[in-house]
Formats: structure tokens, C-alpha cells, sequence
């Protein structure tokens, strides 16, 4: 999972990332995420620990020292650097799913979305549009088409949901472009 570690947003965002670790653990699936015990992405972990679930953190050691790792997760993966950090997360995690963040999510997501397109991937990337959040993003996705930078096929390497709620049926549902296997055992 992919999000926000800033808590100074809305409080529909916050609201969501904790629905979201509820159902996390309704699921009986893990949590494959950044590590953190603040913003959004605190409150998917702790609402998926509440309930049960498995979560796996992985962090890179320059914030574990800034003391922003969650030292409450079933497991806690340090690494030396950002990059490992997105490595080891996309090892771990089966299927990718976006909450609202900022320019680290943007981040996360544009380096999953290359990796599909490349046909290094074949993991789901499901954008959660809460209150269309992601509308920006789509339509500069949608600028890159129309000018020829972006193939239109690639529109088919994620898909939005309006709430997290869909999350899980999209992930079902998710059609390999690349051929492979999917699980929404691992987010």
C-alpha cells in the first residue's frame, strides 16, 4: 500500500485509510507498507493490527532514526535507502493499492506503473479516488496520451476505485497485461 504519512489532511482521507485496515483484516489479508506510524499510512497499520491482520513495514533506516517506524508492526523491515525500500515492498507485495499522498506516493506509483509497462510487473495497481483525488493525475496521464508519449493501451496497467471498498473486487478482478499471477492475499 501506498499513501500519505502527512496527518494534516481532511479527515475523509483519514477516515478511509482506517476503513481500509479494518477491511485489511476482514480480509484475512497482510499489509505491505511503508513503515511509518504517522499520516495515512499510520492508521491503515493500526486499524489492519486492531483487527488481527499481519503487517509487514518496510522502512528505510534514515526515518527509523528520524523515529517515525512503527514499532507495533508484526514485522519491521530497515533498509539503507529509499530504493531498496521500494524493492523489498514490491517483492513482498502482491498487488498495489494507492490512498491520497504526496510527492512519495506520486513516487511509489509512477516507478509501479513504469514497471508494468516495461513488463517487469504484472501486479495490480488499484487508485483509491476518494472525492476524486486522483482526477489531476489521471488527466495528466491522459495529457501524456494525447500528446504520443504514453501508449493508450497503458491505461489498462491500473484501475480506479471511487472508495476502498472496491479495492478488493478490483484486485479480483484485475486482468493481467502482462500475463502472471494475481493474489489479493498480499497489498
Amino acid at each position: 500500500m501506498f499513501c500519505g504519512s502527512s496527518s494534516r489532511v481532511d479527515a475523509r482521507y483519514r477516515d478511509a485509510a482506517a476503513e481500509f485496515g479494518r477491511l485489511i483484516a476482514e480480509r484475512g489479508a497482510e499489509l505491505v507498507y511503508g513503515g511509518g506510524r504517522v499520516g495515512l499510512m499510520g492508521l491503515v497499520a493500526d486499524a489492519a493490527l486492531e483487527g488481527g491482520a499481519r503487517v509487514t513495514g518496510v522502512i528505510p533506516r534514515f526515518l527509523m532514526d528520524l523515529e517515525v517506524g512503527h514499532g507495533s508492526v508484526s514485522e519491521l523491515v530497515v533498509t539503507d535507502s529509499m530504493h531498496e525500500r521500494k524493492a523489498e515492498m514490491y517483492d513482498r507485495a502482491g498487488a498495489f493499492v494507492v490512498l491520497p499522498g504526496g510527492l512519495g506516493t506520486l513516487d511509489e506509483t509512477l516507478e509501479v506503473l513504469t514497471w508494468s509497462q516495461l513488463k517487469l510487473s504484472t501486479k495490480p495497481v488499484i487508485l483509491v479516488d476518494i472525492d476524486g483525488f486522483w482526477q489531476p493525475l489521471l488527466a495528466l496521464i491522459e495529457h501524456t496520451i494525447e500528446r504520443g508519449f504514453t501508449r493508450p493501451a497503458n491505461r489498462d496497467l491500473y484501475r480506479v476505485v471511487p472508495s476502498v471498498e472496491a479495492v478488493f473486487e478490483a484486485i479480483d478482478e484485475f486482468e493481467i497485461p502482462a500475463g502472471g499471477d494475481v493474489s489479493s492475499k498480499w497489498l
